[in-house]
């Protein structure tokens, strides 16, 4: 989930985010099997094309993702994917896979003449970034990733089962807690048992512990208290992201950095939190090992978090740079 801040004022190359904008337009797009998808458009509608790619999957966008890009010189498209945020129908995970993200995202470069565009993407947008990417790489002219997170087994042990757990004991015992000693061999479908019984009452109850874990270590400065959530919000983003970690995110295991090749020829930049505890940076560093037009940026002092403030600015500054 990336956990989002503000920032009050702008100016180019300041690394401080701009002032709040208010979509030119905003779309309800049909998609396929019932869906559709929210879309907005910000900025100047002539400028570069950027593509925002939330995290999760589940956690929809907000106003503050509008605010890493100037108005004047990007044409900024935000949009909630399948099941979130503003999308409907909401919490729905039928017909809701990476295939049908990729597509939403094909069909909303299609609609608006975005090609090519900029991706810009972090924790699980980044996974959907490099799909897209790979799968259309002739509309895309470039990645700007954030706490990379590549979709594999290891990633999902790491946060899931037990390794981020050695730092974060505390937390770790209340999100086992919830769940019965015979079954926490495997988190991630002791959970999906809950999220999706059937009973909306269960499911927002399990909602909170899920949503947590992952909000308690996403800074630099956490303690591992995750605080609550609505819970319909909580609902949403559990049940979707809890869908996708149990179905691998839909993808074959390493297809992230298997198909690396198809898209070695744009540039990206990744920036990446040193400290970060939900997405660690060993995966930037394969990601970006041997693609000669990757650059990647360790920010040092941070975590995972989109709020976190030096890698707050480093975005900024990217994307200045790019416009």
């Amino acid at each position: 989930m990336d956990r989002l801040a503000g920032q009050i004022g702008a100016s180019p190359s300041s690394g401080r985010l701009y002032p709040p904008v208010e979509p030119f337009a905003r779309h309800m797009m049909p998609a396929s099997d019932g869906h559709h998808i929210y879309v907005e458009q910000c900025g100047n509608p002539a400028g570069r094309p950027v593509i925002v790619l939330h995290g999760g999957p589940g956690g929809g966008c907000s106003p503050v993702m509008r605010r890493f890009f100037d108005p004047d010189r990007w044409h900024i498209v935000l949009f909630d994917q399948r099941g979130c945020g503003r999308s409907r129908p909401h919490a729905e995970v039928r017909g809701n896979t990476t295939a049908h993200l990729i597509g939403d995202i094909a069909m909303i470069v299609g609609a608006l003449e975005l090609a090519p565009a900029v991706l810009f993407g972090g924790s699980w947008g980044a996974a959907l970034a490099l799909a897209f990417a790979q799968a259309h790489p002739e509309t895309v002219s470039a990645l700007v990733l954030r706490g990379v997170f590549l979709a594999r087994e290891r990633e999902l042990d790491w946060f899931y089962a037990g390794g981020a757990a050695r730092f974060f004991p505390e937390q770790w015992a209340r999100f086992r807690a919830a769940i019965p000693e015979a079954e926490r061999g495997d988190m991630i479908a002791a959970y999906h048992r809950r999220l999706f019984s059937g009973d909306p009452a269960v499911e927002a109850q399990f909602a909170q512990p899920w949503l947590a874990w992952e909000n308690g270590l996403a800074t630099i400065e956490s303690h591992g208290g995750g605080g609550g959530a609505p819970p319909d919000y909580a609902r949403a983003f559990a049940r979707l992201e809890n869908h996708y970690f149990a179905n691998r995110c839909f993808l074959d295991e390493g297809q992230l950095l298997r198909d690396r090749h198809r898209i070695e020829h744009l540039p990206a930049v990744i920036v990446q939190g040193r400290h970060d505890m939900v997405c660690p940076p060993v995966a930037a560093h394969e990601l970006a090992d041997g693609w000669s037009r990757c650059d990647l940026r360790m920010i040092p002092a941070s975590g995972h978090a989109l709020s976190e403030p030096r890698i707050m600015a480093e975005l900024v500054r990217t994307m200045d740079a790019m416009a």
